[in-house]
């Protein structure tokens, strides 16, 4: 039988790769995947709770989780399109030219 420390233990599992992914890679399109991870992690963690709680508020605050992560890979893809195009690199390392 699940219990919900399964769950969390599987929820924080992959919230600390996601973690280091974002830390150690330098691809932006990696980043971003790595920040997904992040978020389906935490998503993870709201419907597991929210199932062994009875309690549907961590199934709908899923929905606007989902919502903000579509929108922030829409525009984090849109800058480092913009990006490429302006330098030819996407290194997040040498990328200075959003500075004031």
């Amino acid at each position: 039988m699940l219990t919900v420390n399964h769950f969390t233990i599987l929820s924080a599992v992959l919230f600390s790769i996601g973690a280091l992914t974002v830390l150690i890679r330098r691809n932006p399109l990696i980043i971003f995947m790595g920040i997904e991870l992040m978020l389906n992690a935490v998503n993870l963690a709201f419907v597991a709770f929210s199932h062994f709680l009875d309690d549907m508020s961590g199934q709908v605050f899923v929905f606007i989780v989902l919502t903000v992560a579509a929108a922030e890979v829409a525009v984090g893809l849109a800058l480092v399109v913009a990006i490429f195009r302006a330098r030819e690199n996407v290194d997040v390392d040498e990328i200075d030219m959003l500075k004031g």
